[in-house]
């Protein structure tokens, strides 16, 4: 289940979403490659916890290897990686372009693929609001489907199109 909080866009320069509330997801906790290896391991499989977490350390060497050199690599069922480019401005031509005045850095991009991807998580996802898991009454903010805010699960598929930067296919990380 993935628990969600309710903010008010603040951002003037988005004049369509500005003053409107939209969905955001809260994330309970960061899993370190320890911790992924201990819950891997507990899943039955025959690979001891050294072995597990060896191989995705070499993959995670492996995979930024990779990307750092423009090659995109794809996990199936999990996502594409590959590396993006943070501008600050443009150039008025080529000539006039320099990557100390024009490129800021570089970003990590993630996008989920077969079982992650975006279709598939909002069919297999569930949304409930923060608020109502604490219990804290405070909230006045409504259910869109419903018109009252019921504390139960709605799945993802019915709370598609809620705001954000309307991409689909995938986020920079």
């Amino acid at each position: 289940m993935i628990q969600y909080v309710l903010k008010k866009n603040i951002n003037e320069k988005m004049p369509n979403a500005y003053g409107k509330f939209f969905a955001y997801p809260v994330i309970t906790q960061t899993y370190d490659i320890d911790q992924l290896v201990d819950h891997m391991a507990s899943h039955n499989t025959p690979f001891s916890r050294g072995a597990i977490k060896g191989m995705i350390t070499d993959m995670v060497a492996c995979i930024r290897e990779l990307v750092l050199q423009g090659i995109a690599v794809k996990i199936a069922d999990l996502a594409i990686l590959s590396i993006g480019i943070k501008n600050k401005a443009g150039a008025a031509t080529e000539k006039e372009f320099t990557i100390a005045k024009n490129i800021e850095g570089l970003k990590m991009r993630a996008r989920g693929t077969g079982d992650f991807s975006c279709l598939n998580l909002s069919l297999d996802g569930t949304l409930k609001k923060a608020s109502a898991l604490l219990g804290d009454g405070t909230t006045t903010d409504t259910n869109p489907d419903t018109g009252k805010d019921t504390g139960k699960d709605t799945p993802g598929g019915d709370n598609t199109d809620q705001g954000g930067s309307g991409t689909t296919g995938g986020s920079d990380v």
